[in-house]
């Protein structure tokens, strides 16, 4: 079992940044592929970024590249969500995601556990 606890959401100016940590449980954390996900009202849950193993790929939506950066640090079983040039249309549940048995996906069903969920909202 894992359990994934994610921080740092806040209310942010556009233009501003902001980062999120999600802190798993568990011994394992280096073997799983790590996502963030997010859910705006009314909208489905979407992929954010995803990071590898190790840290050494990761891959975002089109509409986060350049801007957002996804990181982690295995020795305190985290990963982060660093995000730039914050824009109203970011506003959403930001959601932690893990993945025992994929090496990358981009999809919700490729994870296996989720974190609760932590509130960023970009005003304009």
């Amino acid at each position: 079992q894992v359990q994934l606890v994610e921080s740092g959401g806040g209310l942010v100016q556009a233009g501003g940044s902001l980062r999120v940590s999600c802190t798993a449980s568990g011994r394992t954390f280096s073997r799983y592929t790590m996502g963030w996900f997010r859910q705006a009202p009314g909208k489905e849950r979407d992929f954010v970024a995803g990071i590898s193993w190790i840290g050494t790929r990761q891959y975002y939506q089109d509409s986060v590249k350049g801007r957002f950066t996804i990181s982690r640090d295995n020795a305190k079983n985290t990963v982060y969500l660093l995000m730039n040039t914050l824009r109203p249309d970011d506003t959403a549940v930001y959601y932690c995601a893990a993945s025992t048995f994929v090496s990358q996906s981009m999809t919700q069903h490729g994870y296996d556990y989720w974190g609760q969920g932590t509130q960023v909202t970009v005003s304009s």
